[in-house]
């Protein structure tokens, strides 16, 4: 039992409140793309697939990002 809650731990999705579920699933799929593409893994692993790894490196924090509505300064958003 404690080996199966180990094994879904890996493929959890962070509940943080600073960072969001989406962009999390965002950044994680970008890069699983880019490991299908052909892309070295951060880090050494034993899965083949793409989305675990993928996953996994951006709940360590080794994918970077930026979030270009929060870096623009508020007169530069366009106003209706």
């Amino acid at each position: 039992m404690a080996e199966r809650l180990k094994n879904n731990a890996m493929y959890a999705i962070p509940d943080d409140i600073e960072q969001s579920t989406y962009r999390f699933i965002i950044v994680a799929a970008k890069r699983a793309r880019q490991l299908q593409n052909g892309a070295r893994p951060f880090l050494p692993t034993t899965s083949k697939k793409p989305t675990v790894t993928s996953m996994e490196e951006v709940r360590r924090g080794l994918v970077k990002y930026s979030d270009l509505l929060r870096e623009q300064p508020e007169e530069a958003v366009p106003q209706e």
